[in-house]
């Protein structure tokens, strides 16, 4: 027979079995709400005035294949919260969207049922500036992501070269920027940029580098606190051979927190004897 220790030993331990198994069973229903969740490829885009601008929004499901049903999605823009777009129920609910965004905005119904609730935002101005949510409900789960949009006006420069001067313009930029020359070797050459601004604000840049080697590579920088183009040109014979990208500065005003990972091992041998 068991002795009164054993007993109480092994009722302990069952006990702990059973309290564990109830905590599995939650952590397991948590993490199984979680293989669903809305993301963004972009929580901090800079918006181009007067462009239209993307605002990535998505739900990310298991399976990428799956067809997601009863979506319903909202836009809101934060402090104070103003509607920017909603639909539910097959159809957009704009009864009380904010007048900023009435004709602006819009999602694309035949990307919902992959999960994409992403915003088309058109003629975007100053006052688009700030932080926004999008969250999403539906058959596969939902949930919301932040994002920080932010505003500029930029352009890429059209480069000429003629006896001897290379130049660079650029039409529009705000806030105003600087310009740096750099040669085939990174060092900073010295240019002469002038700036002229528009009754909206927006500066157009002249820019020229002077005393050129004629078949020489040089790098042309346009770039404020926000945005920059980079523009690499080779001097041929018959003109600039240019190649413009752009590169947008990271905010850390939007944490990202990493999931918590926990695993449970229990392992209970009881002897009765």
């Amino acid at each position: 027979m068991a002795t009164l220790g054993q007993i109480i030993f092994c009722s302990m331990m069952t006990l702990i079995v059973v309290i564990s198994a109830f905590i599995i069973l939650i952590l397991a229903v948590t993490f199984s709400r979680r293989s669903s969740e809305v993301m963004s490829s972009n929580t901090a885009p800079v918006a181009n005035l007067g462009e239209d601008q993307l605002l990535s929004c998505f739900l990310r499901t298991e399976s990428e294949q799956a067809r997601v049903g009863q979506v319903a999605v909202t836009w809101v823009k934060n402090d104070p919260e103003r509607l920017v777009y909603r639909y539910e129920d097959g159809a957009p609910d704009l009864g009380d969207q904010d007048s900023q965004f009435r004709g602006r905005a819009q999602v694309f119904p035949g990307a919902l049922v992959a999960g994409n609730a992403s915003l088309l935002m058109r003629n975007v101005r100053r006052s688009d500036e700030g932080e926004y949510t999008c969250s999403i409900s539906s058959s596969e789960g939902g949930g919301k992501v932040n994002m920080r949009v932010r505003t500029a006006a930029f352009s890429a420069p059209a480069l000429t070269f003629s006896d001897g001067v290379l130049a660079a313009e650029a039409s529009r930029w705000f806030p105003k920027p600087n310009v740096t020359w750099l040669n085939r070797d990174g060092d900073v050459l010295r240019g002469s940029t002038n700036f002229s601004q528009s009754s909206g604000g927006i500066y157009s840049v002249v820019s020229a580098l002077r005393l050129v080697n004629a078949s020489g590579s040089y790098t042309c920088r346009i770039g404020n606190d926000l945005v920059t183009s980079v523009s690499q040109a080779t001097v041929t014979g018959s003109g600039v051979l240019e190649n413009t990208y752009f590169t947008y500065a990271a905010t850390s005003s939007l944490q990202e927190s990493a999931p918590l990972s926990i695993t449970t091992s229990l392992l209970c041998v009881c002897y009765l004897a």
